[in-house]
């Protein structure tokens, strides 16, 4: 008898799997919907699916009457270029900053106490002083963002650099290499694949600053958005916006995942 843990589901079964749980919840949202628009036909808790196919159509395919944009497509543009900004300061000095602090004994001596500090400081914390020192414009947006996942991925890193085998800092030395070149020939290939883990697992965590960001000072943005209709209760605005965050958050996962495979084949092929 084969025991659960070794039991494996083809492909279609997989997807059917998959399926399960949207489905379930598509199915809550609507029975529960029903209840209560069947009570009350102006309920804007859980609208039916005909005011939220509406509220995407404005949204997303009709010009607004005060901007002529069309506002989905604005607002999305507004908050992927911030977060675009942002994660790609933070992977930079993350990733320069990691394999130094993971490699170089004077550099961890030095940064490893204080990155720590700087790691357990609530980003948004540090908002109204971003807001105060840099204005209301995208600066501060774009350094919430970075200062909010960069202490993550430098201890990532650079916990990952210091698990490189001894041995292989050893050959790189006997051969001659110098530090840069034990650095950028040795372990920038390996570390590379791992900062893209990294990133891909803070991109929640930027999300949240992206959103908090625009919910208090911006005049475009999903963030904004979302704020700007609770105070309507418009709902069917509102959970739209927020199923679109949720699909966007997953296209990136899932390109930052592909581009890893196609990328660093190497590494799929060891985890296999």
């Amino acid at each position: 008898m084969r025991r659960l843990i070794n039991r494996r589901p083809d492909i279609a079964t997989r997807f059917g799997l998959m399926l399960v749980p949207f489905v379930i919840v598509i199915i809550v949202y609507m029975v529960a919907s029903e209840a209560r628009l069947s009570v009350n036909p102006n309920d804007k808790l859980l609208p039916g699916w005909s005011s939220i196919s509406a509220a995407v159509e404005r949204m997303a395919f009709q010009p607004d009457q005060r901007t002529g944009n069309y506002l989905l497509w604005t607002d999305t543009i507004s908050s992927l270029t911030r977060l675009g900004i942002g994660v790609a300061i933070a992977t930079l000095i993350g990733g320069v900053f990691g394999i130094l602090q993971g490699l170089i004994p004077y550099w961890r001596a030095t940064f490893n106490s204080f990155t720590a500090v700087l790691s357990m400081i609530p980003p948004l914390a540090l908002l109204p002083i971003l807001f105060i020192a840099l204005g209301l414009g995208e600066l501060s947006k774009v350094a919430l963002i970075a200062i909010g996942i960069t202490p993550f991925l430098i201890r990532d890193l650079a916990l990952r650099t210091a698990e490189i085998p001894h041995e292989e800092i050893i050959k790189a030395q006997t051969l001659g290499a110098s530090t840069w070149q034990i650095i950028l020939r040795v372990v920038v290939p390996q570390m590379l694949p791992r900062l893209i883990d990294g990133l891909r697992f803070s991109l929640g965590a930027a999300w949240l600053f992206l959103i908090a960001a625009e919910a208090i000072a911006s005049d475009s943005g999903l963030g904004y958005r979302i704020f700007l209709m609770r105070r309507y209760l418009a709902m069917d605005v509102i959970l739209p916006y927020v199923a679109w965050i949720t699909f966007l958050a997953f296209a990136l996962d899932l390109a930052l995942r592909l581009f890893q495979r196609v990328a660093f084949p190497w590494m799929f092929r060891g985890r296999a």
